[in-house]
C-alpha cells in the first residue's frame, strides 16, 4: 500500500511534480541535475485512492506516472526543471511517449503554488513561441492534489538496471540528450 505524500512548502527546498511518459525516464534524468535532492517515482493526477502500478497501467485510475522532484531553488529553478522536462519528452503526443501508450503516460505539470502555475504557463508559451515542435503542446497543467509514491522496485530503476533493454533503448538516450543540450544544469558524471 502506498501512502500519499502531503503537499506543502518548505523554505529550503521546493517540489516539482511532472509526468512525461514512463517515470523511470524522468527520474533518471532529474537525479543527475545540480540542485536536485531527490526524485521519487509515483502517481498523481487521478481520483482513484492509493493506486498500484498495475492499476495505473490499466489506464482507468486517472493517474499519470510522475516524478516528484525535491530541489534547492538556490541551485536550480523551477523554470530550469521545466526546460529539462520539455527537452527530454515529446509534449505534443497525447497519452503517449514512444511505445508507451495510455493516459498514464500523458504530459502533465502538477503545480503546487500560484507561482509554479505562472512559471509553467510562461515556459509553455516560450516553447510554443520558439516553434520547436510541428504540433501544439498537449501538456496538461493542473494543481497537485495528492502524490502517491510508487512501489519500491520502481525507485532508481535506471541506476539499478542500466543494462536492461528498456534502460539502454529508451532511458539512456534521454540522459545523454539532457547532458548534451543542458550540460550547465547537470552534475558532472562519475
Amino acid at each position: 500500500m502506498n501512502n500519499p505524500v502531503e503537499v506543502h512548502r518548505d523554505e529550503n527546498v521546493q517540489h516539482a511534480t511532472l509526468g512525461g511518459g514512463c517515470f523511470w525516464c524522468l527520474e533518471a534524468v532529474y537525479l543527475r541535475v545540480t540542485g536536485v535532492r531527490s526524485a521519487t517515482s509515483g502517481y498523481a493526477g487521478g481520483s482513484y485512492p492509493d493506486p498500484t502500478y498495475n492499476e495505473v497501467c490499466s489506464g482507468r485510475t486517472g493517474h499519470a506516472e510522475v516524478v516528484r522532484i525535491t530541489f534547492d531553488p538556490a541551485e536550480v529553478s523551477f523554470r530550469d526543471l521545466l526546460r529539462i522536462f520539455f527537452t527530454i519528452h515529446d509534449p505534443t503526443t497525447p497519452n503517449r511517449q514512444g511505445a508507451d501508450r495510455g493516459p498514464q503516460y500523458r504530459s502533465i505539470i502538477l503545480y503546487e503554488s500560484d507561482e509554479q502555475e505562472t512559471v509553467a504557463r510562461e515556459v509553455m508559451r516560450e516553447i510554443e513561441g520558439a516553434g520547436l515542435h510541428e504540433n501544439p503542446l498537449v501538456t496538461e497543467l493542473a494543481p497537485l492534489e495528492t502524490f502517491y509514491p510508487a512501489e519500491i522496485e520502481h525507485e532508481e530503476y535506471y541506476d539499478r538496471n542500466p543494462r536492461a533493454p528498456y534502460c539502454q533503448a529508451v532511458i539512456a538516450p534521454k540522459v545523454r540528450k539532457a547532458r548534451a543540450e543542458l550540460s550547465h544544469l547537470m552534475r558532472p558524471e562519475g
